[in-house]
């Protein structure tokens, strides 16, 4: 069993959902990042998605926009981003990571070699926003080789029939984009995201996350009523912004990310989600 199934079926069997926090890898250094990022587990991570910066991120709004920038701008590659989750490794073998990006930077790489070192690395999954499920094969068909997860979108605009091509090699979970646009800008409103995350259990066996536009504590345990798990990213994305301030931050600014990801996970996790609950 996969990291991922392995987790969502814990969760399950604790009767909660999951909270998944997104950084930007190398955000706002790479050091930093670091920190963060294995300090995620004990502030209450499920699920952890790792950001790859990318120069245009087309999907993202002004704040992970921002991030991707900062994290170029301190040398972020790649090959870097996997090192991160090496060295991620060596102290968590069992916290999932998703790598949400872009596939030009993966393109670039090459998409079988990519698959090998990230799953060497300790990846566990695969969000490419930028590459449909027609066109994906090219990516999708390494990955499972190699035991990543291929995690598709779905939208508010994703009907039926395209439902159908979305789920066809899907795996891990289903990641329910919860407005229409780009990520941090618009508000969602909870009774059509509950009538959608139905709709796609409906059809799919495999965990309904809800992502995008999730910016407070309150939201996210609104959203696992009903779904297995909120992703909150822009909000964190803002908050590491806010205590960098152009510098190094040090342990308390860190402490500070720390503490606002636990507020967001414990409030994730004292919802008793009536999908959870055999």
């Amino acid at each position: 069993m996969s990291r991922i199934a392995q987790r969502f079926a814990d969760l399950r069997r604790e009767g909660r959902a999951a909270f998944i926090p997104f950084i930007t890898a190398g955000d706002p250094d790479p050091e930093t990042s670091f920190a963060v990022l294995e300090r995620l587990p004990s502030a209450g991570a499920d699920v952890i998605e790792l950001g790859v910066p990318f120069s245009d991120p087309m999907a993202d709004g002004p704040a992970i926009q921002a991030s991707s920038l900062r994290a170029l701008n301190g040398g972020m590659t790649l090959p870097k981003v996997l090192g991160l989750v090496r060295r991620f490794r060596k102290s968590d073998n069992s916290t999932p990571i998703i790598l949400m990006g872009y596939f030009n930077p993966i393109h670039a790489y090459g998409t079988a070699r990519f698959a090998a070192d990230a799953a060497a690395a300790g990846v566990d999954g695969l969000i490419t926003v930028d590459l449909p499920p027609e066109e994906d094969a090219v990516l999708r068909e390494p990955a499972i080789a190699h035991g990543l997860d291929v995690i598709r979108l779905a939208t508010p605009t994703t009907d039926d029939s395209r439902l159908a091509a979305v789920l066809d090699g899907a795996s891990g979970f289903l990641y329910y984009v919860s407005v229409a646009g780009v990520t941090g800008t618009r508000a969602f409103t909870e009774a059509d995201v509950r009538r959608a995350i139905a709709r796609l259990k409906a059809h799919s066996h495999i965990p309904c996350v809800v992502g995008f536009g999730i910016k407070s504590a309150e939201q996210a345990r609104a959203i696992v009523e009903f779904a297995d798990g909120a992703v909150v990213g822009s909000a964190i994305v803002n908050r590491i912004a806010e205590v960098w301030q152009g510098e190094k931050p040090g342990p308390d600014r860190i402490r500070n990310i720390i503490d606002f990801c636990k507020t967001l996970a414990d409030s994730v996790h004292a919802a008793r989600p009536a999908a959870m609950v055999e």
